[in-house]
């Protein structure tokens, strides 16, 4: 009678990098599509709103063309998530024994989540995007110092949540109680940086108009979602055992 076996060995960091390199190629062009359908539109909206303040004034050439510059977002979003794949990568290959799931496609869609929670959630709850006729140039370098740290915070509340929900589980807590501590141990620290940290500088123009702002936002954040599903799925699927089916107890190992 055929036997279907399927065996897991824990990969080595080499071969979670290669992953990750490939989940974050994946969650790239993930997010550069979303980018050129869903955002780029908004900021044509924006760009015009530029250009009609300087309507009458000689115009400058663009150094660059729209649609280089359109390129050139794609070529870069798909950059930084190559490099935040493969830091993901790392931690996961660091923290897979702590987070809880029984496959490793569930703990990689969970810390890609997190990750999501960490670096695009929370800051956009606090500091959420601007188009391009929003902004004073003059506040940048205070805006990003503020967003970084807000960033850093962020991500030691997911891991400080992951912690906590380890800790009940070791001191034999059933898993409902243990997920509910973590969650609310993420809850009350998002909530908390949320109230402490500084508000964002910087008043919208009484030319752009609030639905340009609403949509531009939302497609930002939907525009990072895409990427940290992505990632998260691919990373998962490709950590995931292939399943032989053979006469034997015939084992797939999937390593480096």
């Amino acid at each position: 009678m055929p036997l279907i076996a399927a065996e897991m060995t824990t990969p080595t960091l080499g071969g979670i990098l290669q992953r990750g390199a490939l989940a974050g190629v994946a969650a790239g062009v993930a997010a550069s599509l979303v980018a050129f359908a869903v955002v780029e539109p908004v900021i044509e909206r924006a760009l015009t709103v530029e250009e009609a303040r300087t309507a009458g004034e000689p115009a400058e050439e663009a150094l660059v063309g729209r649609a280089m510059q359109v390129f050139g977002g794609m070529v870069a979003a798909t950059a930084v998530a190559i490099c935040l794949a493969l830091v993901l990568a790392v931690v996961f290959a660091k923290v897979r024994h702590r987070l809880p799931g029984r496959t490793d496609f569930g703990r990689a869609s969970l810390l890609a989540f997190l990750g999501f929670v960490a670096f695009a959630l929370v800051p956009a709850l606090k500091y959420p995007a601007n188009p391009p006729a929003v902004g004073d140039p003059d506040t940048v370098n205070a805006r990003t110092a503020q967003y970084l740290s807000l960033i850093a915070a962020a991500a030691a509340i997911a891991w400080l949540a992951v912690l906590v929900r380890q800790v009940l589980v070791a001191r034999g807590f059933a898993a409902p109680v243990a997920v509910t501590g973590g969650v609310l141990t993420g809850l009350v620290g998002y909530g908390l940086i949320l109230l402490i940290w500084p508000a964002g500088t910087g008043e919208i123009p009484s030319d752009v108009s609030p639905q340009l702002i609403w949509d531009f936002r939302v497609a930002s954040l939907g525009e990072l979602a895409a990427m940290w599903a992505v990632m998260g799925a691919t990373l998962g699927l490709l950590l995931t055992p292939r399943t032989a089916k053979a006469a034997g107890a015939e084992t797939v190992t999937v390593s480096a």
